[in-house]
């Protein structure tokens, strides 16, 4: 499946859709990191890893293997989670920025 800048490599028969790989688009070691750090902790995933191919490309595969539930879903709970944790680390920031003048 393509989403824009994200596809969805098909998985194996026997797993179904609870181990997917995703390939991204122009992103790399920082998204890769953040996003696999954030899922890695979910209770439901057995197997949470990325790699960057080459540094020549600007793709980053990321690859669940979920011991329950659908691949595509924890992905997507990961996204809104580290956009939550971005949100947070902003909103700190700028708090302690405006108390240092």
């Amino acid at each position: 499946m393509k989403m824009g800048r994200l596809a969805e490599l098909a998985g194996d028969g026997e797993s179904g859709e609870k181990s997917r790989t995703f390939v991204f688009q122009d992103e790399g070691h920082t998204l890769g990191n953040a996003l696999r750090s954030i899922i890695a902790q979910y209770p439901d995933v057995q197997f949470c890893g990325y790699t960057v191919p080459h540094p020549a490309e600007t793709k980053m595969h990321f690859r669940i293997q979920a011991k329950s539930g659908r691949a595509v879903d924890i992905l997507r709970k990961g996204l809104e989670d580290l956009e939550k944790a971005c949100e947070h680390t902003a909103k700190a920031f700028d708090t302690a920025w405006q108390a240092s003048r």
